[in-house]
């Protein structure tokens, strides 16, 4: 790839910068979302209401003005949002580097249109996401962009487990937004920012070029996105009562594949190149006769479109599906909601919210087909057969009404052929009410209740009916020299219409018309919490130790969640094998914190506490539809350590017991088959195991010896997916320590480092297919070998084959790393000052047992296959900001990413397996964001910037190595897969 220097990078980027956002901004709807301030103190806003005497602190429910958390906690301000051009949570958080990219706006198909988030890699269930202290919405419908960003006050992430204090779910750690939620005045955000990205990868487009597909255009603009957010608060009755109102709009548009060099041809891996891959799906048609005189032969339609059967080669006739499907989901989100507090007395202030999104998203692939491994039924005497083509298929039974099962894959194309396109729809509401006060005597009470509800509803567009399509290929002579369905002529389906499969791209609209079946979910998931405390301040009575001034601290309360899910699918969701579902879990619990200050203002001791917390939790689930009922209790706790051992530095320690009870979905889902990458070594012309091993798996002689196992389409095998009712919660232990070093209580200087080590036992999921394949084969376990299904004709693990990959508790997570963070401030007199914020995670280990007392694999520095995404072994984030005066700041950010190598170059008989020269690396990676910001008077503050100034592309890889989160072949919700991302915002206040 030709590579620019860097100072002309650099002067590409600005000038980029620059041009971009004035030609974008002539064409772009400016639509809102809700920037936080800038770093520059008169970019902050005026004073809010005057602030709830509410000291919130993540990781404790105890109450002091003074009080600090004990866990390594990492915390994101309005200013870092507003500095990164941030229009949703979502990619702020993925940015740190505690966390592991999971369901995001990259990713197309199979996303369910949520964005969620992945602390230490230990999966999104595994990280309990909190809205000023309490739950956001029911596990299984997280959505981190239900919280708008424009009243984000700071974002807390704690890790470490937090069962203790918050309930189940909380293993890994912690997400707390903390919201702006007592304005005084109007606040208005406005943004518009554009993806602007050179295809300068002669490798790649050389690869594309030689294949005869497109190559992406040299240079885009493209993935705009306009936000525009509103907020207005007002206090009345002499500061006693504050409402406060927010709502806004965001807007993205869509990006192909087909404009970006990563992206444009499904790359396949070849020693040290890549090849432009493709699907067998092809619209010249692709056959495979279970019988006849071409049984086990793979032919296709003549690419001249005559109605002849030649030899299929893949590296002339695959289809290639990649530029059609979207880099970027198009996506329209709506946001609204409001807060209320009203302060009645001392002992009373009545506090409530209520907010609400709408948001609607669409993922599209390419057009759908008659997919092969698919078994159909073909007559004989289908008129649309040639006579050539009727002989192959059928030899003496040619003409006749006899029948002839044959594997087919034809993909739809011409006028009639449309991408399929899934709309995906989400609208949630969450409402709290609640009262809390003084009750003297050192003690506070506080009492809430709170519902929330999300409602999901899919319509899959554009898919071809596996039902239709097999009446379609049942054409008998219509006696006037054309071709008519039998269930036409029987009265089971009118409206049948034939379809030409045997001739290249001959499918007619309304043939493709007939054949789409548009499919439709619904789901509707609800919680509702009843949550009570007391917290009080023993010293208040006396109780206090003999070495320390503070008295003890305590917290009693008890709490009652329920959880509820109902999923439904129309007629033709549940002919396709989806299943309709149900559950209930309802939970009582008890709780109790408290903090023991046992030596104060002692030489070395500045301070020395204790805090200790428990929480009892008694279970029971339900399942209407079924019967099914269970139940269990629960018992976690933890402990924590800090000392003060002079004035700029403290040392902390935790552990933690934390559980995650099994949700819903997880014990009620109905199984349902679905893709994975994966690939068969059983398969194909050249199987790379043996008869013996392949035996093991359900394959027969005569189909492997006569080579009949069809190779998984596109590296896409099929998994059995499912949930299990007799799944035990999760069990954690986590322990962290750590220092803090902050001189003149950190206003120049602060530096923390912290070790943390999470082990979950139990863990509820599933053996992925890689895993069960590589297993199977290289060591004949009959565990995993008996979890193959093979379809009984062609010995194929995909179609009507499968390999189980069902709930389960298996075997532990392990993860450990530590954690640096620093800030610096310098002062520069008459030139201002620079402020400098750093933190970075260097990965100790990343260790999985797939099943108890079985082997383990540590993923650390490794990424594809069972490891997922990538999980190099050091990250950071250093942003340098100069602010020469209270008005101007000026911003840089390098983020960085360590080197990873490819899971199956490991020795560990778990990971081991191919790995080409292509796929064994990705180098490191440094991006660069640069933004400024202006305030140009009390009421308006600009800022300008972009992300990835160099415009760097994602690393090229292979698309079977990929997991679940992986499209385009990388990793675009690690990488920046859209290239320099330009942003222009306004916030104007009054």
């Amino acid at each position: 790839m030709t590579k620019l220097p860097t100072a002309l990078r650099v002067s590409a980027g600005l000038a980029a910068l620059a041009c971009a956002l004035v030609s974008h901004a002539a064409s772009a709807q400016i639509a809102p979302v809700p920037q936080a301030d800038t770093g520059a103190a008169t970019l902050t806003d005026k004073p809010d209401a005057e602030a709830s005497e509410e000291v919130v602190v993540t990781g404790t429910r105890i109450r002091r003005p003074d009080l600090i958390s004990n866990s390594p906690l990492t915390t994101v301000n309005a200013q870092e949002l507003a500095l990164q051009g941030a229009t949703n949570v979502e990619n702020v958080l993925n940015r740190l580097p505690q966390f592991t990219a999971d369901a995001n706006e990259n990713v197309s198909n199979g996303s369910d249109g949520t964005a969620n988030v992945n602390l230490r890699n230990l999966g999104a269930s595994r990280v309990l996401t909190l809205i000023n202290g309490q739950r956001m919405l029911p596990t299984q419908a997280i959505d981190i962009n239900f919280v708008p960003s424009a009243v984000v006050e700071r974002i807390d992430v704690a890790t470490g487990g937090a069962s203790a204090v918050y309930g189940s779910d909380a293993l890994s750690g912690v997400v707390n937004f903390i919201l702006r939620d007592k304005l005084d005045g109007v606040r208005l955000d406005v943004q518009s920012s554009v993806a602007d990205h050179t295809n300068d990868n002669s490798f790649l487009r050389s690869i594309i070029g030689a294949r005869g597909y497109s190559n992406a255009p040299e240079h885009v603009r493209d993935g705009g996105k306009q936000d525009v957010n509103a907020a207005v608060g007002k206090t009345f009755l002499d500061g006693r009562l504050n409402i406060t109102a927010y709502a806004g709009y965001r807007h993205t548009d869509p990006v192909l594949q087909s404009t970006r060099d990563v992206s444009a041809c499904a790359l396949n891996s070849a020693s040290t190149t890549f090849t432009c891959g493709g699907s067998s799906n092809t619209p010249y048609g692709t056959f495979t006769p279970l019988a006849g005189p071409a049984a086990g032969q793979k032919l296709t339609n003549s690419i001249d479109g005559s109605r002849t059967w030649v030899p299929y080669v893949s590296s002339v006739y695959a289809y290639n599906y990649a530029p059609l499907n979207y880099i970027q989901r198009a996506d329209d989100r709506y946001n609204a909601g409001a807060f209320l507090h009203l302060k009645i007395a001392p002992a009373a202030e009545i506090y409530g919210s209520f907010m609400y999104m709408k948001d609607k998203s669409f993922s599209q692939v390419a057009p759908s087909a008659l997919y092969f491994g698919q078994t159909y039924t073909v007559t004989c005497n289908n008129p649309l057969l040639s006579a050539s083509q009727a002989q192959t298929l059928c030899g003496t039974a040619a003409g006749t009404a006899a029948t002839q099962n044959t594997l087919i894959g034809y993909r739809l194309s011409g006028t009639g052929a449309l991408p399929r396109r899934d709309s995906l729809q989400h609208e949630d509401f969450r409402s709290m009410v609640g009262v809390r006060g003084d009750l003297g005597s050192g003690f506070h009470y506080d009492a809430s209740v709170l519902r929330s509800v999300a409602h999901y509803d899919e319509t899959y567009l554009n898919d071809v009916s596996v039902a239709k399509a097999q009446r379609a290929l049942l054409a008998v002579p219509d006696g006037k020299g054309g071709a008519v369905c039998q269930s036409v002529l029987d009265g089971t389906d009118t409206a049948c219409v034939p379809v030409n499969v045997f001739q290249a791209n001959a499918i007619t609209s309304a043939a493709a018309n007939y054949l789409y079946a548009p499919k439709s979910t619904q789901g509707r998931y609800a919680l509702s919490v009843i949550s009570g405390s007391v917290t009080g301040d023993l010293g208040e009575f006396g109780i206090t130790s003999p070495f320390a001034h503070d008295g003890v601290g305590i917290v009693l309360g008890g709490e009652h969640r329920r959880e509820t899910l109902l999923f439904t699918g129309d007629e033709l969701a549940l002919a396709a094998g989806t299943q309709n579902s149900d559950g209930i879990i309802a939970v009582n619990e008890g709780f109790g914190e408290i903090e023991l200050p046992l030596v104060q203002d002692k030489p070395f001791i500045r301070g020395l506490t204790l805090n200790g917390g428990f929480r009892y939790s008694s279970y029971k689930n339900r399942q209407d539809s079924t019967g099914f009922r269970s139940s269990y209790n629960a018992f976690t706790y933890k402990g924590e350590l800090s000392w003060q051992v002079v004035e700029p530095l403290r040392l902390r320690a935790s552990y933690n017991r934390a559980i995650r009870a099994p949700n819903i979905t997880e014990l009620f889902s109905n199984l349902s088959l679905g893709n994975a990458n994966a690939t068969d070594p059983c398969a194909g012309a050249a199987p790379t195991a043996s008869l013996a091993a392949c035996q093991l798996t359900g394959v027969t002689a005569a189909q492997y010896n006569n080579r009949l196992v069809i190779e998984c389409p596109a590296d896409q095998c099929t998994g059995q997916f499912g949930g299990n009712r007799n799944l035990k919660p999760e069990k954690a232990d986590t322990y962290t320590a750590g220092a803090v070093f902050a001189p003149n209580g950190g206003r120049t200087l602060s530096v923390s480092l912290d070790y943390y080590h999470i082990k979950v036992e139990d863990y509820i999921g599933s053996i992925d297919l890689n895993t069960t394949i590589g297993q199977c084969f290289s060591t004949g376990n009959p565990f995993y070998c008996g979890l193959f299904h093979r379809d009984p004709l062609t010995g194929s693990i995909f179609g009507t084959g499968y390999v189980v990959s069902t709930t389960l508790n298996t075997g532990y997570l392990q993860t450990s790393g530590l954690d640096v963070t620093g800030t610096v401030v310098i002062r520069l007199g008459k030139f201002g000052k620079i402020a400098t914020d750093f933190v970075g995670t260097y990965l100790l280990q990343q260790i999985t047992q797939p099943l108890p007392g079985g082997g383990t694999y540590d993923c650390k520095g490794l990424f594809g296959y069972s490891c997922g995404q990538p999980n190099p072994t050091w990250r950071h984030n250093l942003r340098v900001t100069w602010s020469p005066d209270d008005t101007v700041s000026l911003s840089a950010n390098w983020r960085y990413l360590d080197a990873t190598r490819l899971s199956s170059t490991s020795s560990n008989s778990f990971l081991t397996g191919d790995a080409d020269p292509i796929d064994a690396r990705i180098p490191a990676y440094s991006y660069f964001d640069l933004t400024a910001a202006v305030a140009i008077n009390d009421n308006l503050s600009l800022r300008l910037g972009a992300n990835n100034l160099l415009d760097k592309s994602p690393p090229a890889l292979a698309s079977g190595v990929l997991n679940l989160f992986g499209n385009g072949n990388t990793y675009p919700g690690v990488y920046d897969v859209l290239g320099r991302r330009i942003f222009a915002g306004a916030t104007i206040r009054f």
